[in-house]
């Protein structure tokens, strides 16, 4: 744990920045829905709530892991598309 505030600040700012990309991660997962079916869209929102959760545990403990969050996110949610349309012939 930082003792100086001013060494507290920085995984406060990356936990920020993390945020806002968990955000932008997050409309994609509201967009899936033009092609997901409602039977996997449900989980992947999940998904989604359980990422943003431990983000704000990451950012509570002051840790610089929280960008990891944001890119897992982005990772399920690509893998998931990509599987769904050529395993289970997903389309628009």
């Amino acid at each position: 744990m930082p003792t100086t505030p001013q060494a507290a600040l920085g995984p406060l700012l990356v936990a920020g920045l993390a945020g806002a990309a968990h955000l932008v991660v997050g409309f994609f997962y509201l967009t899936s829905g033009l092609v997901v079916p409602l039977y996997a869209l449900l989980p992947l929102w999940l998904v989604w709530v359980v990422l943003a959760l431990w983000l704000v545990r990451l950012a509570i403990l002051r840790s610089w892991w929280t960008p990891v969050v944001p890119v897992t996110a982005a990772a399920v949610l690509t893998l998931t598309l990509i599987l769904g349309g050529t395993v289970l012939g997903w389309q628009p």
